[in-house]
């Protein structure tokens, strides 16, 4: 963990394939970034699967029920920026509603820029991208990949 720079604004995400670092951006989303960080802390992402892996495209999770429209019920309000979807991006996943962003998020494998200014940008993986390269495809997969544990780096032991 020595290539943290802020232990408080960094996401350690655990997974089958290895450890995903996630440099949280709240310059860019603070309202995402401390909503994300207190689910983290509750626990509320640890065993939740990515329910929707698209190739070339991007990978989401955050639902709890793995169906897509689940969530922890509470909304975060719109934050989008200029910060361009491209690789390694973290990104909330939302309905056509702008303000109803919740739980669910995703990270982009490659140039989705046509996402920006549409999508509230929160983090940027910083390492183990190789990790989540390594996700089961599908809409749902067929036995997808979970988060084993998502923790704030501040907290870890």
């Amino acid at each position: 963990m020595s290539d943290i720079k802020d232990p408080e604004n960094t996401l350690l995400m655990d997974l089958v394939h290895g450890q995903v670092v996630i440099e949280l951006r709240p310059d860019l989303a603070p309202k995402h970034v401390a909503r994300i960080k207190e689910l983290a802390r509750e626990g509320y992402y640890d065993g939740v699967a990515f329910h929707r892996v698209i190739d070339g495209f991007m990978a989401q999770g955050g639902d709890p029920t793995g169906t897509g429209s689940g969530g922890s019920g509470k909304k975060i309000p719109a934050e989008f920026s200029a910060e361009p979807h491209v690789r390694g991006i973290c990104s909330m996943a939302r309905t056509q509603d702008p303000n109803s962003a919740d739980s669910q998020f995703f990270i982009v494998f490659g140039d989705a820029t046509f996402l920006d200014r549409q999508y509230t940008v929160w983090g940027q993986v910083i390492s183990g991208m190789d990790a989540v390269d390594k996700l089961k495809r599908g809409e749902p997969p067929r036995e997808p990949d979970r988060i084993q544990k998502m923790q704030v780096a501040a907290d870890a032991a």
